[in-house]
């Protein structure tokens, strides 16, 4: 009998090519060659919405990142009831940095959500944001894991130009002091700040610190967030970015 090239596969499949010991150690040496960087942009939250650095005097800290990130933010107005103003750079599509810093033209401030940025002696990351559009889907799952939180709850500013944003956030009860996110679903007629904000700075990488990684990372899970979580000696956020004037970091 005759066999054609079909039949000759059939019984007589090719054997499976196999890396040499030099090929191999080639393509690892290869992939451990790979810039830190470009792994680490897994570590950032796909739905991460803003990142918020503290300042105790908000013209100071537009200077302070403008020297950094060669990017002058622009202001975005103030927090009606809860004592602090903001400035605004956008890191790329719904996503940006938020400077925030007391408002002087507000007294003591009954919804206070941020206190002690008078006392700051220095700019720091104080708190990040997870944008969703469905926040009634995100309490239902909360209620769901077992975990206290505050809200939904309404939320606006006007912008200096008279332009109102909306928003409804979600707050957890215990963030471990800003390393668990907020979530903010904005308004349906809200241009989202990243829009219109100053560009020329985007985010490299971004990541939370913690004692206990395990744990912590475990919380993620339960809140349905992605995140990198290192070990170290003290709770703490990074963030690197990369801006017209090169990198810069921002930790809290």
């Amino acid at each position: 009998m005759v066999l054609d090239d079909s039949t000759r596969l059939l019984h007589n499949p090719p054997m499976p090519t196999l890396l040499s010991r030099k090929d191999f150690l080639l393509l690892a040496a290869t992939l451990a060659a790979i810039p830190r960087q470009i792994l680490a942009d897994d570590g950032i939250p796909t739905m991460l919405d803003h990142i918020l650095l503290g300042v105790k005097d908000l013209d100071e800290g537009i200077s302070f990142v403008e020297k950094k990130s060669g990017v002058r933010a622009i202001a975005g107005g103030s927090h009606p009831g809860a004592g602090t103003r903001n400035a605004l750079i956008s890191l790329g599509s719904e996503r940006y940095l938020e400077i925030i810093a007391p408002d002087p033209q507000q007294g003591p401030a009954p919804n206070a959500l941020h206190t002690g940025l008078a006392e700051l002696r220095a700019p720091k990351l104080i708190g990040w944001a997870i944008h969703t559009h469905d926040i009634a889907g995100v309490a239902a799952s909360m209620r769901k894991a077992a975990i206290a939180f505050d809200g939904p709850l309404d939320g606006s500013r006007k912008r200096p130009d008279g332009l109102l944003l909306e928003w409804k956030t979600l707050r957890l009860k215990d963030d471990r002091g800003g390393s668990l996110p907020f979530f903010i679903e904005w308004g349906k007629t809200t241009t989202h700040p990243s829009v219109d904000a100053p560009g020329g700075c985007r985010l490299a990488s971004f990541s939370v610190v913690s004692p206990n990684p395990a744990e912590l990372r475990q919380l993620f899970h339960q809140v349905e967030v992605s995140v990198t979580v290192d070990s170290g000696e003290a709770p703490k956020l990074n963030a690197r970015f990369e801006g017209l004037r090169g990198a810069f970091e921002f930790a809290s």
